[in-house]
């Protein structure tokens, strides 16, 4: 873990990312598309957004309520609302939100797209599914574009998460969240313990630089 912090945090890779970033760029899967606005996180920075979209795919979605939490480009989200599911997507991005809005809208789907700090602001809790890709490097993210990457340097968006989740969480929603072995895993699925959840892994899939992980979140 403390390889890959280093890693994105290394000048090089900054310069590089800040480059990449400074423009709309779009990002495909299968027959739909994002744009990912300058300040969004982008799926081609990593492979965890295509392990959990080609697991996802699997799935019934049709008529189901679909939750993205922090839906960061959005791709997932209009990926499900593409296999007619009713997808909300929430983030604390407003350019991301107004980036999904427009590209959901121009490709003939309906997405609910809420500002919201986790559950903040999301009033129902009768989803199918909760689809979260979460930060989840120990540091503390200086802006609106670093939150997408740092979850705090005591991991406060999972301490926040998981007292959260525990409430939005029942026997008729399935929760899954992806997360990799940069991660402090061991500290992670601690924190969920200690709120009375716990992650089942479901998916291993390991590539040559990295292994990602699949998890349903379970009430424990």
């Amino acid at each position: 873990m403390k390889q890959l912090l280093k890693k994105i945090t290394h000048p090089f890779f900054k310069a590089y990312y800040n480059w990449y970033q400074k423009k709309p760029r779009k990002y495909v899967y299968e027959n739909v598309y994002t744009i990912v606005q300058p300040t969004v996180f982008s799926p081609k920075n990593t492979i965890s957004t295509k392990v959990f979209l080609d697991y996802i795919s699997t799935l019934d979605l049709q008529d189901k309520n679909v939750l993205e939490l922090g839906c960061g480009s959005g791709i997932i989200s209009v990926f499900c609302a593409s296999k007619k599911a009713k997808v909300t997507a929430s983030d604390i991005n407003i350019a991301a939100l107004d980036s999904l809005k427009k590209v959901s809208k121009n490709q003939g789907f309906e997405i609910d797209c809420i500002y919201s700090n986790l559950f903040d602001k999301i009033k129902r809790n009768d989803y199918n599914y909760i689809f979260i890709n979460p930060p989840y490097y120990p540091k503390k993210p200086k802006n609106i574009e670093e939150k997408a990457w740092f979850c705090g340097e005591n991991f406060e968006y999972f301490h926040n998460l998981f007292s959260q989740l525990k409430e939005n969480i029942s026997k008729k929603t399935l929760g899954l969240m992806i997360l990799s072995d940069a991660c402090d895993l061991e500290n992670i699925q601690k924190i969920a313990m200690n709120n009375n959840l716990l992650l089942e892994k479901l998916v291993t899939k390991k590539l040559s630089f990295e292994t990602n992980y699949i998890f349903k979140i379970l009430v424990s």
